[in-house]
């Protein structure tokens, strides 16, 4: 269900693999994906892809509709997936390297989360997005909340409630997406592996800093992230990169 591979470059590679199930989120794969996000926080950077025609249609609705059978009608079992899911795309947002997405196909409900959860991400011209509960009677209230904190919020508000489709130039044009390349993949490995030359413990300290500062109001963003600058600017590496720059030289990161 997940192929993991490290590249040399010190980039991990994080594949959904459950193409004849469109790379439905059931809870063998969001237990998975799970493990895989946890192997992975040593990387200098994580790419994540899908095999198949769908980087991801969501939750599994096979798994969900069988789940009604329980005496509770479901209940319970309704509260662990969404729990469990809620916990993974923590996870991705919460990871201390950065995550990108690379999608080619489509990528519906909590796939569409699942992307709006990355911190950047690729898609092929032709890869779609969409939040299509509402066709189904059941509003994707749970993949709104990174969808809604990836794209300004009418936008946000129209995908959820429409269900309407969004190609790759749109979603590009909206913030869903960084860019828009033939070979998503091999796209997103690039970027991963531009990022991953650089010092580590930066790229760990800018992005933990700028989840912090993110949902602060102005002035006590600007005292956060004064703070995490002190830190980077006493961090080996940081010394290293500004004699580099004086001294016209490559600099050779530390990591510390």
């Amino acid at each position: 269900m997940i192929i993991q591979e490290r590249r040399n470059d010190g980039v991990a590679l994080i594949t959904l693999d459950r193409p004849k199930a469109r790379n439905a989120l059931n809870i063998e794969m969001l237990e998975a994906l799970a493990e895989a996000l946890q192997a992975t926080e040593d990387a200098r950077c994580v790419v994540l892809a899908a095999n198949g025609p769908a980087f991801s249609a969501g939750h599994d609705l096979r798994e969900l509709t069988a789940a009604r059978e329980g005496s509770d009608g479901g209940r319970e079992f309704y509260a662990r997936t969404m729990t469990l899911c809620s916990r993974v795309m923590q996870q991705v947002v919460n990871h201390p390297v950065p995550v990108i997405a690379a999608i080619e196909g489509i990528a519906t409900a909590a796939g569409c989360q699942l992307v709006a959860s990355c911190d950047m991400a690729v898609a092929t011209p032709g890869a779609k997005f969409c939040t299509p509960g509402v066709d189904i009677a059941l509003f994707c209230s749970t993949p709104a909340v990174a969808v809604s904190r990836a794209i300004p919020r009418k936008a946000a508000m129209e995908m959820l409630l429409t269900g309407r489709m969004v190609s790759a130039a749109e979603a590009k044009e909206l913030g869903l997406i960084n860019r828009i390349a033939g070979d998503a993949r091999a796209a997103a490995l690039e970027v991963a592996s531009q990022i991953a030359a650089r010092s580590a413990v930066t790229i760990r300290m800018g992005k933990r800093g700028f989840l912090a500062q993110a949902g602060l109001p102005l002035a006590e963003a600007y005292d956060a992230a004064s703070a995490v600058m002190v830190e980077n600017m006493m961090a080996a590496d940081a010394a290293e990169g500004i004699g580099a720059f004086l001294g016209k030289r490559a600099p050779q990161w530390q990591d510390r």
